[in-house]
C-alpha cells in the first residue's frame, strides 16, 4: 500500500475538496470577521457544517486511503454530504430572509460591540450595534454571503453525496 494520498477515489478526491474549500470558506467568513463585518445568528449557524463536516472530511480522506474498498469511508463522506446538505437549505433560507421573500426568525438580532455598564445603561446602548439577519452587509454582484455560501455548500452536498453513492465497481 502506498504511501501517497488517495485522491483517486471518489471518497479521497471529495475529501480532499470539502477540506480544501470548506476551510477556506470558513477562513474567509473570519476574514470577513475580523474586517468588521459581524456575523447575524443565522451566519453564525451557517459555520456548523464547516466546523462539524470539514474534521469528518478529513477522517474520511484518511479511512479511504488506509481502508480501500471499505464502506466506512463512503458513510463518513455521506454524513458530510448530509450535514452540508443542510447547510445549504439553511443558507438558501437566509438568503431568502435578506431579499425578503419572508420572515425571518423574530429572535434574528444580535448586538455587537462593548459590554454594557449598567451604571449608564442608556449611553451604553447608545454603543451596540443590531446585527440583522434581513440585512446584508455584503454583496457582490448583488449575491450576499449567504448566498455565495448556498453556492459553497451545495456543491459540496453534490460533490460529497455523489462520492458516498458511488459505486465502487
Amino acid at each position: 500500500m502506498s504511501n501517497a494520498p488517495n485522491f483517486g477515489t471518489p471518497v479521497g478526491r471529495a475529501s480532499a475538496a470539502v477540506i480544501l474549500v470548506g476551510a477556506a470558506t470558513i477562513i474567509g467568513a473570519w476574514a470577513f470577521q475580523m474586517a468588521g463585518y459581524v456575523p447575524c445568528p443565522l451566519c453564525l449557524q451557517q459555520r456548523i457544517p464547516y466546523y462539524i463536516g470539514v474534521p469528518i472530511a478529513f477522517i474520511a480522506f484518511v479511512t479511504a486511503r488506509r481502508m480501500p474498498g471499505s464502506v466506512v469511508p463512503r458513510g463518513l463522506i455521506g454524513i458530510v454530504g448530509l450535514l452540508f446538505l443542510g447547510g445549504a437549505g439553511l443558507a438558501a433560507y437566509h438568503a431568502g430572509v435578506e431579499w425578503k421573500f419572508w420572515p425571518g426568525p423574530t429572535d434574528c438580532a444580535a448586538g455587537a460591540g462593548r459590554a454594557l455598564d449598567t451604571g449608564n445603561l442608556l449611553e451604553s446602548l447608545n454603543d451596540v450595534v443590531l446585527v440583522r439577519c434581513d440585512e446584508a452587509a455584503w454583496q457582490l454582484f448583488g449575491v450576499s454571503l449567504a448566498g455565495y455560501n448556498f453556492l459553497i455548500s451545495a456543491a459540496l452536498a453534490a460533490i460529497t453525496l455523489g462520492a458516498a453513492f458511488k459505486s465502487t465497481r
